[in-house]
């Protein structure tokens, strides 16, 4: 970048073909830079939200989550703001002019939640299926940084998948029973 300036710095005319490619270069410099800061902020919310699943699955388990559990660690993980909200419902309530305090806090809080319930019920959220033992394993041999979040083989994990889920293993579960 600095070697940009001083060559746009000898530049003698601001229209010349020389200063226009010059600052085609920077742009592109910018945008290319501006596209790596963009992937490093998805790996690390998506690498908050793996650790916070493996902070709350049971360190000694060694065979995958059930559906249902899964379901559960979910609605879980939906409730984790729920303890911040109440402290700062408390707060706005206790004073005239503390109406506003901690408002774009809460108006960010609800926000997330409710584009992770509308994904979750709709197209799915981006998460390891934790149901599948190998990708249980993975996850828990993840060394919880930002950048190894791209070897991982996330799925999109809804509502309905872990419907069907269930219902296959309810299937299984009788199948089982009637074989014996």
């Amino acid at each position: 970048m600095t070697n940009l300036r001083k060559e746009l710095e000898k530049c003698k005319h601001p229209n010349s073909r020389k200063t226009k490619a010059l600052g085609k270069k920077a742009r592109r410099q910018n945008n290319k830079h501006k596209t790596r800061l963009g992937h490093a902020i998805k790996s690390n919310i998506t690498g908050e939200k793996l650790s916070w699943f493996l902070g709350h699955i049971d360190e000694k388990r060694t065979e995958p989550l059930a559906p249902q559990e899964l379901e559960d660690l979910i609605a879980l993980y939906f409730k984790r703001f729920d303890e911040e909200l109440e402290q700062i419902n408390l707060k706005q309530s206790i004073g005239k002019h503390r109406a506003n305090q901690h408002a774009a806090r809460k108006d960010v809080i609800t926000i997330t939640l409710e584009k992770e319930q509308n994904e979750y019920r709709s197209g799915g959220l981006q998460l390891m299926n934790l149901c599948d033992p190998l990708k249980l394993k993975m996850l828990r041999d993840w060394d919880g940084s930002a950048l190894s979040v791209q070897h991982l083989k996330l799925d999109l994990i809804s509502h309905n998948m872990l419907q069907r889920l269930k219902e296959q293993s309810k299937e299984k579960g009788q199948d089982e029973m009637e074989t014996s």
